[in-house]
């Protein structure tokens, strides 16, 4: 009897010591992200990696027929089979061995180069095959799989990776009900690598976070856009009346965390899958001749007007203005097509519209997926869809907003924020992906009241700036006196000296697109090879100046970049020259410096990517007589196939 009551007094004792231990050291203490543990934190490289859209298709079958979603049957005659690679120029899913091969390109070329990488969703394949529906076992397997290989390939070498959900990383897709749902418990637990423990709570309600890639420097917010995406029924849009509504809360949310994050110093990427764009034009441009409804017939896939990313896009549009000085850039994918926009604060000015929220404006429905209810088993002499009109027709649109813009010197670079929309690994023309540079020098910039410190709230003269303000008279109508452009009267941070609009540290230098080329040549014995396709900085930057230059500021061309390149020399107190792109991963016509120009690689020569130097790019491609400039963006912006367009 004895025994037993010291055994009891034993065992309280083990309980009170588990419980004492337990307050002072949390059980739940999940912030191992794999079971092998990653490497301490790397040396910055300045570099950073933004991939998207990969669409892996386990049913991709090798000389199979596009018009079968390159899932079975031959191709007539004259048609190209798919490739061991995947099929360019198509509607063809990726095969596995294209997504393999391209993360086993990025470990083996790029992972010991980069800081971070951004991975803006899609990593299911299209249902475009009703024989083969797809199945959300299946969705969630496939990201589960790139999810792992991701892992792998960088996460275990000390680099963050954020990820976004899709519009086909869901069932049935373009649907994502309100959370927290079985969406956001399944990606909970396939990123579990990727979503920092303390933000498991936020992604279980609405698929959203953020990670600091750079502690208590640079973060990247991962934004759920499927609650922003007007092909999403199941949500309610954004409206003011309805607090609840899960968009409302995801920029409930975004506007708490621009905040934390400029409160404490730092810079902060946006990133997501679909694009935040109406297109960006004025409700005048509904009238423009070619976008007339006689040239579009109901129910087809030809141009048709949508409104997409109305009431959010009003949202989302403020806080990006709003937060100016905090957020170095916004990067998508979703649309396959290369290209970069403008978010311009007078599309929230005193415009009326028709609509309580709403820029209405005329946009192509261009989706990755506008042939998502075919069967696969169409007419086979039926042209492929890659370049349909309505594809094309962005780039008629973005040169009509570009040459809608001000002149220079009446630019006000306080009302622009740059949207930067990176092609996929998809072979919906070619497979790609971007390797982005930036500052690691110089001092941080230290955000005042309105701005920077030269330029807060007491400085006289300096106009108060917000979105009602800049409403004017829009409100006095009942119409719109309700809406979110009436209410939003938080005053707007944006300073020339902030790193999204001078080279400073954090500020992003410039970009280097790579593509997959000679796909149809390639198979399993003979691979294909990643190429530079081009880069925005100009040559000069890409070599150290001449001697006298640069260093001292002599140098006449790309100072900035320069300038940068040298002070990270000599803050890392390295004996080498910083080189933006590696020259390894430069062809042999730019490994050396003796070539200061190539209208090949590096037609743009931005001094870094800036919205001043995006402005300026926009501008010159608004102008009719820049034929050279513009047939290069929509050389890249196509990859060369669209040669008619």
């Amino acid at each position: 009897m004895l025994e037993l009551r010291v055994l009891r007094l034993l065992l309280v004792f083990l309980v009170f010591a588990q419980v004492k231990e337990g307050l002072s050291v949390p059980t739940q203490a999940p912030m191992e992200i794999s079971l092998t543990p990653a490497k301490s934190r790397r040396k910055l490289q300045g570099r950073f990696l933004h991939i998207t859209d990969m669409h892996p298709d386990p049913h991709y079958r090798v000389d199979s027929s596009e018009k079968k979603a390159c899932h079975r049957g031959k191709p007539k005659e004259g048609k190209r089979p798919a490739g061991f690679y995947g099929l360019p120029f198509s509607d063809c899913d990726a095969p596995f061995s294209l997504t393999n091969y391209t993360l086993d390109f990025l470990d083996r070329e790029w992972a010991d180069e980069i800081d971070f990488v951004i991975w803006t969703g899609d990593s299911a394949r299209h249902d475009n095959d009703r024989r083969r529906p797809r199945t959300t076992a299946e969705i969630y397997e496939l990201n589960r799989a790139l999810a792992r290989k991701m892992e792998r390939v960088f996460v275990r070498k000390g680099i963050p990776v954020v990820p976004s959900i899709g519009n086909n990383d869901v069932w049935p897709h373009n649907i994502m009900m309100p959370g927290p749902n079985s969406i956001t418990a399944e990606f909970t637990s396939i990123w579990r690598a990727f979503v920092p423990f303390p933000s498991y709570q936020v992604f279980q309600r609405g698929g959203y976070f953020s990670v600091e890639v750079i502690p208590d420097s640079v973060a990247v917010i991962s934004l759920n856009t499927m609650y922003f995406y007007d092909s999403n029924t199941a949500v309610g849009g954004c409206a003011r009346t309805e607090p609840q509504d899960p968009g409302n809360l995801e920029l409930d949310w975004l506007e708490v965390q621009l905040q934390m994050f400029r409160d404490r110093g730092m810079q902060v990427w946006l990133s997501g899958h679909i694009p935040p764009s109406s297109r960006n034009f004025y409700s005048e441009c509904v009238s423009l001749p070619r976008l007339t409804t006689d040239k579009m017939e109901v129910g087809s896939n030809a141009l048709t007007f949508a409104l997409c990313f109305s009431i959010q896009y009003v949202r989302y549009l403020e806080l990006s203005l709003r937060y100016q000085d905090t957020i170095l850039g916004h990067v998508y994918g979703h649309m396959n097509m290369d290209h970069f926009f403008l978010l311009d604060a007078e599309q929230l000015g005193n415009r009326t519209t028709g609509s309580d929220d709403t820029s209405f404006v005329a946009v192509p429905a261009v989706d990755d997926d506008d042939d998502d209810s075919g069967d696969g088993d169409g007419d086979e002499d039926e042209p492929a869809s890659v370049l349909k009109h309505n594809k094309k027709e962005l780039y008629r649109l973005l040169l009509q907003e570009f040459s809608d813009l001000p002149r220079a010197q009446n630019l006000n670079h306080d009302n622009y924020a740059v949207v930067n929309v990176a092609p996929s690994v998809v072979p919906t023309y070619l497979p790609s992906f971007r390797i982005f540079a930036y500052n690691t020098t110089g001092e941080a910039y230290l955000p005042g009241q309105l701005g920077g410190a030269s330029l807060d709230e007491s400085q006289p003269g300096r106009p108060s700036r917000s979105l009602k303000a800049l409403s004017g008279g829009l409100c006095a109508d009942a119409e719109h006196a309700n809406s979110w452009r009436c209410h939003l009267e938080e005053e707007w941070h944006s300073s020339p000296e902030s790193p999204s609009r001078m080279n400073r540290l954090w500020t992003p230098l410039g970009y280097a697109q790579y593509t997959l080329r000679k796909m149809d040549e390639a198979d399993e014995s003979h691979p294909p090879k990643f190429k530079l396709e081009y880069l925005t900085f100009p040559v000069t930057s890409l070599h150290p100046p001449p001697k006298g230059d640069g260093a001292d500021g002599n140098a006449t061309d790309n100072i900035g970049a320069v300038d940068a390149a040298v002070s990270a020399e000599a803050h890392n107190g390295a004996n080498k020259f910083w080189y933006p792109i590696p020259r390894r991963h430069l062809p042999r016509m730019l490994r050396n410096n003796t070539l200061t120009r190539s209208k090949k690689f590096a037609p743009y020569g931005l001094e870094d990517l800036t919205i001043p130097s995006w402005t300026a790019l926009a501008q010159r491609l608004g102008r009719s007589k820049a034929k050279r400039l513009r047939q290069k963006f929509k050389q890249y912006m196509y990859m060369g196939a669209a040669g008619e367009v």
